[in-house]
């Protein structure tokens, strides 16, 4: 491995946001895929390869403007699907509280993806389980 890719590597923490000059855009480090750094838009979509030695830490403004952006673009889907929140859990139930817990860490790390399967855990337990009690049909 050499010099340049050590530095790189530990030169960004994954969720950092940083600016792409190549492709003037700002996205959050995620990880590399050989000699390339993956960045995901602000608000999530889909990643793209970037040369990690011009990437740098994205300004106030760029910042800014890519948060807006994600939120216009999740304002232009309309409003949420009924029911499509995060699960709510059955009080009294250990298995309702592990499962909230475990979605409350992922979210608490901004970990999006382990947040999103703890949150089908806990739906499909509730489906399983709790059905007639939360009025759930599949």
């Amino acid at each position: 491995m050499t010099e340049n890719t050590e530095t790189t590597e530990s030169r960004f923490e994954t969720g950092t946001v940083l600016y792409d000059p190549a492709s003037d855009r700002v996205g959050e480090y995620r990880g590399k895929a050989g000699p390339y750094a993956l960045l995901r838009p602000l608000g999530g979509g889909r990643e793209w390869e970037a040369r990690p030695e011009s990437l740098r830490p994205a300004d106030p403004g760029e910042r800014l403007s890519a948060g807006v952006r994600a939120a216009n673009s999740r304002s232009a889907q309309g409003p949420p699907t009924p029911g499509a929140g995060p699960a709510a859990r059955v009080r009294d139930c250990a298995a309702c509280a592990d499962l909230a817990a475990l979605r409350d860490e992922a979210r608490a790390r901004h970990d999006g993806s382990a947040e999103t399967d703890a949150d089908v855990l806990l739906r499909r337990h509730q489906l399983r389980y709790h059905a007639a009690l939360l009025g759930l049909r599949d």
